[in-house]
């Protein structure tokens, strides 16, 4: 049996485990549906910063439950959701504070019961203006040069903000320095402005702007508090000494003071000018001082500044002096001269007041007295200046440029011997005149014609670079401030070495050249210098046959007596110094046919017709002797048979006589068939032996060949 805690529990638990099943069997029993859901802005969907602004998101929802059914209600800004909540109302609410620029924006709500869900149209919330920024700054005391920092923030809106500050002068009509700034991660910015030397009290204002959208809100301008600024050095002063009229010949001091103040960080630099000229300057203390004796080229604007790194602070003052005595003038009796005349020189001050005079050249004293005189010569040449004196004052005259002429030598025209001059290449013909005054103008003349002209501005030589194609003469003038007249050069003769360019082989008369005749080739060029090397080459062979050396412009090879061996191509070459060895002109390849005279061709036709006259008379001879012979056969072969010889020669000359006596084309195979009745019988036969000479002629070798066979044939009338 269970202990009574343990039976309490379990009834408990049934109990619970009923509760939780009670909703879920309701929601499957139930049915709902969403109707429509809808938003509203309160008070309206613009509002201005710092206004109360509320968000209602209104469900409809239709049940058959007699509870309204729990739902979830989501609200988005800028499809961004920022609000999660569960509830069984109709209307969920969500409450903006002072709503300030960053609420602007699109806003919409979504209602989701269970798997269903529905949203609202976007709504859009305009919020107008920016809340006011706060401005501080570092310091209310400033010194001329320093900085006042500058915090500007508005610590109810979020970034980014765009900052416009601006510094103003107190009873000053407009800002005198504005600056923005844009902060992306902060609501505040700092800047810092320079206290200026103009400045004495000022003051700042900040506004703050922010953008959402295409629109831009700005907000109030809010000024700082004042600041009061104190200089840090005084304005520079001006003290001349001496006080009153000034001459020259005076001492001149120009001084320049300042005060400076004990809150300033460092000394400023003091600096006098004269236009733009600095003639005095000072990094410590509060003076500068500029002293000089005094002359008329002292007088003029001068200029005292103060600076430091930020500061600048400028007064000017105009220094008279009066002038002791005008400057001095120099004249000449003439500023060109050739050598040998007269220059004459003097110096004078107008007014004539008594001074002490000396004439300069370059700087080195020639003449202790007004006037000078001298036999001019080339070292006269130069700037002259007069100096003129009153106790302390000397001043100095214009300058006057001497040129004294020295006359021109004769030119001398040359060029590099040492190599020949070709056609085409450059040939550098130097023109020079040793002695004369500078600068010398030089003329390169050609039939007395000029064809260059060069200045020079010593006494070297001038260069004129030439093509000649041909042998010609140049000459060279020169000419400077000299009134003489221009000297002329000896001419200068140059030889010209034209290249070979183009060759012509060419045989005279005609290409068929009859055979015992003489072949000449003639190998030409063009208007080449000599001496020429001509060469003669036949066809695919590597030397020449022939090789010659002229300074003509053809060459002719002869060949007497041609033959056939003498028939080809040619080609022919030809070069001369001023030729490269690898390029070396060829001519043109030509062809030569060698034929036989007429009479000649008539003798070889009269023997070769007599060689066969001859033959046709020894075969028919030779015929008709066969054919006589032929013909005695019948009747030597009715006569008895002649024995058999023992004796070797006479079998030879059986032979012999018999193959002698046949006819032409007499057959073997005739004369045994002859023998063959005698055989058939086979008589005896008593035969007379009747010799008869007969003269034989020497037969051919095959004939002598079937003499023989036919001798051994007839050595027995039976064929053994």
């Amino acid at each position: 049996m269970q202990p009574e805690w343990v039976q309490g529990d379990k009834m408990w638990l049934r109990v619970l485990l009923a509760l939780l099943l009670c909703p879920s069997l309701d929601g499957q029993e139930n049915s709902f549906t969403i109707n429509s859901i809808h938003m509203e802005v309160l008070p309206a969907q613009e509002v201005q910063n710092g206004e109360n602004l509320t968000l209602q998101c209104v469900v409809d929802i239709s049940t058959t439950s007699h509870a309204q059914p729990q739902h979830r209600v989501l609200f988005y800004k800028d499809d961004v959701l920022f609000r999660n909540v569960s509830s069984t109302e109709s209307t969920e609410s969500h409450f903006i504070s002072q709503a300030r620029a960053y609420n602007a924006g699109i806003y919409k709500c979504t209602v989701i019961l269970n798997n269903k869900e529905k949203t609202t149209a976007e709504y859009e919330v305009l919020v107008r203006g920016v809340s006011s920024p706060v401005v501080t700054l570092d310091r209310k005391e400033a010194i001329e040069g320093g900085v006042v920092t500058v915090n500007c923030s508005v610590p109810e809106e979020k970034p980014p903000v765009y900052f416009t500050i601006e510094k103003f002068e107190l009873n000053a009509k407009g800002g005198k320095h504005r600056r923005t700034k844009f902060s992306q991660n902060q609501n505040w910015v700092t800047l810092e402005f320079t206290v200026e030397e103009q400045d004495r009290v000022i003051h700042f204002q900040c506004q703050a702007g922010i953008m959402y959208g295409k629109r831009v809100e700005d907000s109030k301008i809010v000024r700082s508090d004042m600041v009061t600024v104190r200089e840090s050095f005084s304005n520079p002063k001006f003290h001349i000494s001496p006080q009153g009229t000034i001459t020259e010949g005076d001492q001149l001091h120009i001084k320049c003071t300042i005060q400076v103040t004990h809150m300033a960080k460092e000394f400023p630099e003091i600096i006098i000018q004269k236009d733009k000229l600095i003639v005095a300057h000072s990094r410590q203390g509060s003076e500068a001082t500029y002293s000089v004796m005094a002359m008329v080229e002292h007088s003029g604007n001068y200029t005292c500044k103060v600076e430091t790194s930020r500061i600048s602070k400028v007064n000017s003052i105009v220094v008279n002096i009066t002038e002791l005595f005008s400057k001095p003038k120099l004249e000449s009796s003439a500023t060109r001269l050739d050598q040998g005349e007269s220059l004459n020189l003097w110096c004078s001050i107008p007014g004539a007041p008594s001074a002490n005079f000396s004439i300069q050249k370059d700087g080195v004293t020639v003449s202790r007295a007004p006037n000078f005189t001298t036999k001019a010569s080339e070292y006269d040449s130069g700037t002259y200046t007069c100096v003129a004196g009153m106790g302390q004052v000397v001043k100095q005259s214009n300058a006057v440029q001497v040129v004294v002429c020295e006359m021109l030598s004769k030119p001398r025209i040359f060029y590099d011997s040492k190599s020949e001059v070709i056609k085409g290449q450059t040939l550098r013909v130097n023109c020079q005149s040793r002695n004369g005054t500078t600068p010398i103008v030089y003329h390169l003349l050609k039939a007395s014609t000029i064809l260059e002209s060069r200045r020079m501005s010593s006494r070297e030589p001038a260069v004129f670079q030439q093509n000649p194609t041909e042998d010609t003469e140049y000459q060279c003038a020169s000419d400077n401030c000299h009134s003489h007249q221009q000297m002329t050069s000896e001419p200068l003769p140059v030889r010209v070495i034209v290249p070979v360019e183009e060759v012509q082989l060419t045989i005279l008369l005609n290409n068929m050249v009859e055979s015992g005749k003489d072949i000449v080739l003639r190998c030409w060029v063009n208007k080449a210098s000599g001496p020429i090397t001509y060469k003669f080459y036949r066809e695919k062979e590597v030397k020449p046959f022939s090789e010659m050396v002229s300074n003509d412009t053809q060459a002719i090879w002869r060949k007497a007596q041609a033959s056939k061996e003498q028939e080809g191509e040619y080609y022919c070459t030809a070069s001369n110094r001023a030729n490269l060895v690898k390029h070396v002109p060829r001519s043109n390849i030509l062809t030569v046919r060698v034929f036989l005279s007429p009479w000649k061709k008539g003798l070889i036709a009269v023997v070769v017709i007599g060689v066969i006259i001859a033959i046709l008379v020894v075969g028919a001879r030779c015929y008709f002797l066969k054919k006589a012979k032929a013909k005695q056969m019948p009747v030597e072969m009715s006569r008895p048979a002649v024995p058999l010889l023992t004796s070797n020669n006479e079998k030879m000359l059986s032979d012999t006589s018999t193959e002698a006596s046949r006819p032409y084309g007499y057959n073997e195979d005739m004369g045994n068939h002859a023998m063959k009745p005698m055989n058939e019988n086979k008589e005896p036969l008593t035969l007379d032996v009747e010799y008869t000479e007969v003269e034989v002629t020497s037969p051919e070798p095959h004939e002598e060949a079937l003499g023989n066979r036919y001798s051994r044939t007839e050595g027995s009338l039976d064929g053994t």
